[in-house]
């Protein structure tokens, strides 16, 4: 009688990432937001308080205002500062992964910050040399959290056809400048957000551990993709919105944010991602927590009990990039320390959507 052997999990193997130049939050203050809200006293206090020293921007709004651009010329300066970034964010994860370009059989591109047609995605697997039989996918409009649903997806995709996946996040907010209003929701995004590209090889777990290759040295920092969980309450869908207008996408966004998510993320990351697998918070030894306020990384680490200390890749990332939508999480879970066991990741956005992704590191 055969016995029967239940497939690992498939394994991210490789992170890569790549930003544009740097912009000082106190510079840009200073230079260009102080006198784009001048009739909003406030407006200095939420920029000092955002817990952002350094962000990357494609445009500098103190050399470039875009605030006043059409949507479409926003969309046409998209194309071209987003291929350099993805390309070397790809290009970089395929390398730590020990894996060629031609081998990728899905290609996933999440971004809710620009779009052409042909996209991005047919773009850059022509220029990284992907086959042309590669299967892609185009993730746009989710928002913060996108990251995870990718990751779901390629997962998915690497588990059904044992063959390897690349995931890209890519986000350029800087394009999103708006004119200023009195809308406090608009001083915060402009406070906070960021450009980045962050990509993740995916492959099937079917190497032996006494395979001496390159790709079991890249295993070396491989996480496991155990699960992916969600929970939306669209009761709430008016507390963020990303709104396509005239003058490029403008951000909405509620005070009551942390508080709809207190609500729901003790029992989405206990009850829906931990518990089916025996696992509580206790057990976890990283967690890679979208930062998208201070207030936010506050409300999980109260909510779920966590120490001051498995916030600091969040906060650190917060610090040094800002909020770069759904390559933030990315950009986390690449700096969590090696520490064999449990990892959760977790993201927010529009709807309100939680997404939640169970990895595991193993030993050695």
């Amino acid at each position: 009688m055969t016995a029967f052997v239940t497939p690992r999990p498939p394994l991210v193997t490789g992170f890569g990432s790549a930003v544009p130049g740097e912009m000082d939050q106190d510079g840009l203050w200073r230079d260009f937001f102080a006198e784009h809200y001048r009739t909003r006293p406030v407006a200095r206090r939420i920029f000092a308080s955002a817990g952002v020293t350094m962000r990357h921007g494609a445009l500098d709004p103190r050399v470039e205002d875009v605030s006043g651009w059409s949507t479409g010329a926003r969309m046409e300066r998209y194309v071209g500062e987003a291929m350099p970034l993805g390309k070397s964010a790809v290009s970089e994860a395929l390398a730590a992964a020990g894996l060629d370009a031609a081998q990728v059989g899905l290609f996933a591109v999440v971004s809710c910050t620009g779009y052409s047609t042909p996209g991005i995605d047919i773009l850059l697997a022509r220029d990284l040399g992907m086959a042309d039989d590669v299967q892609r996918l185009m993730i746009g409009h989710m928002g913060c959290y996108a990251a995870l649903p990718g990751l779901g997806a390629v997962t998915d995709f690497v588990a059904a056809r044992g063959r390897p996946a690349v995931l890209l996040c890519l986000e350029l907010t800087s394009l999103h400048v708006q004119p200023a209003t009195a809308d406090l929701g608009q001083v915060v995004a402009h406070a906070l957000f960021a450009d980045a590209a962050a990509a993740v090889v995916v492959e099937p777990d079917g190497s032996s551990p006494a395979d001496v290759s390159g790709a079991t040295r890249a295993r070396r920092r491989s996480l496991q993709v155990r699960d992916v969980v969600a929970v939306t309450d669209p009761s709430t869908a008016d507390h963020m919105t990303w709104d396509v207008t005239d003058l490029g996408f403008r951000m909405g966004l509620s005070p009551r944010v942390p508080a709809v998510l207190a609500h729901h993320v003790g029992g989405v990351v206990r009850d829906r991602l931990l518990a089916p697998h025996g696992l509580t918070p206790a057990d976890v030894t990283a967690w890679a927590v979208h930062p998208g306020g201070r207030r936010i990384l506050e409300v999980v680490e109260e909510q779920l009990e966590l120490a001051s200390a498995a916030m600091a890749p969040s906060y650190d990332v917060l610090n040094r990039f800002g909020n770069c939508s759904s390559a933030t999480v990315l950009l986390v879970l690449d700096a969590l320390p090696e520490e064999p066991g449990p990892v959760v990741a977790m993201a927010f956005g529009p709807g309100l959507t939680l997404y939640a992704a169970l990895l595991e590191r193993e030993a050695g």
